[in-house]
């Protein structure tokens, strides 16, 4: 007799002719099972659920410099595009660590690499924040190149349990490790008017800061619940009513995208972190050791920017980079997320 668990399982069905949830695309969950479909995403300048499209590889790449037998580190493992492109060019006897703070998405890519031939020999993931480079270096002694992409992945933002979407409800969540700390709704409930209208305009530039943060906190002091992501882009959408019609749309988009990251980085401590990691970082390094910065928004890219300057001047680093490099027309044009990116570069003295 045929056991229930052996009966064959129909695939999600979904309505229309192309799924539009996250669960609904089966076929680019199993990229495995369905290589021509993902990359019919990817031609479309689309990124296929569930993975990320690694952004500047190339000019990530020239900067570093990397040749077998080097030992060095990726800061931000996510997808692990970045990693496994270097990994190509380390081995044979090279080593490469990787810190990420996802404790989903960690052994994923460790399996993911570990498929493809690069196992613990060669590449050693760990699961921790990485503004503890000093103790990577402890493990691995100095380190001849780091690369840090401090990308949001989009495994993250496409996955609507993880609260990062505006495109589909969720939890307003937004932490990188949702086993530690608060999510982003317990912080809204915490913070005072004048905390709020701070932050939003400290972690996003947010030009209507003024508007949002006493609506927000009116809206909670009087027993409303803001604990979805859709719950907050309604709320957002109300209080810029009043803009002019013409823009209005495309205006609050941008507002509830400058909010969610004001949001996300709060609640994950991302510049704290950052600053953390930036004063260890020549300490981490040998000399003539190489640093590789992608970052996605003014706040990030100022304190790359002003770190690598003042430890310049300082004679700690002998070349940063004198600007910015940005992703070509053409990456721009196959993967839209690439759009804000800039990468930035150290050499140790």
């Amino acid at each position: 007799m045929e056991q229930e668990d052996d009966k064959p399982k129909r695939r999600i069905r979904y309505k229309g002719t192309h799924p539009r949830s996250f669960k609904e695309k089966y076929k680019e969950l199993q990229p495995e099972k369905y290589a021509a479909d993902i990359e019919k995403v990817k031609q479309k300048g689309g990124t296929p659920a569930g993975m990320h499209r690694s952004i500047c590889v190339d000019e990530i790449l020239e900067v570093l410099q990397i040749v077998p037998g080097q030992v060095g580190m990726d800061a931000t493992l996510g997808y692990g595009g970045h990693s496994l492109e270097i990994l190509k060019r380390l081995t044979p006897a090279g080593v490469l660590y990787a810190t990420d703070v996802d404790p989903y998405e960690l052994p994923k890519t460790t399996e993911r690499l570990a498929a493809l031939g690069f196992g613990e020999d060669v590449f050693k993931p760990r699961k921790m924040n990485f503004s503890n480079i000093d103790l990577i270096v402890a493990e691995a002694g100095l380190l001849h190149f780091v690369l840090a992409d401090l990308g949001v992945s989009s495994m993250q933002i496409d996955n609507p349990e993880r609260g990062f979407s505006l495109k589909t409800d969720g939890p307003l969540d937004l932490r990188l490790n949702p086993k530690t700390g608060k999510p982003a709704s317990a912080l809204l409930k915490a913070v005072s008017e004048e905390e709020l209208e701070e932050l939003l305009v400290e972690n996003a530039d947010e030009p209507y800061a003024a508007d949002l943060a006493p609506a927000i906190i009116y809206y909670l002091k009087k027993g409303r619940l803001l604990d979805t992501t859709f719950q907050l882009k309604e709320l957002i959408k109300e209080t810029l009513d009043f803009l002019p019609e013409e823009g209005k749309i495309a205006e609050i988009k941008k507002t509830c995208q400058r909010c969610f990251q004001a949001l996300r980085i709060a609640v994950n401590k991302e510049f704290e972190v950052l600053d953390t990691f930036l004063e260890k970082l020549p300490d981490a390094l040998v000399s003539g050791g190489k640093v590789a910065i992608l970052s996605f928004h003014s706040g990030e890219d100022r304190r790359v920017k002003k770190a690598f300057q003042a430890m310049y001047r300082a004679g700690i680093y002998s070349e940063i980079a004198p600007d910015p490099i940005r992703p070509s027309a053409q990456e721009i044009g196959s993967n839209p997320r690439a759009r804000s990116a800039k990468l930035r570069w150290a050499v140790k003295a």
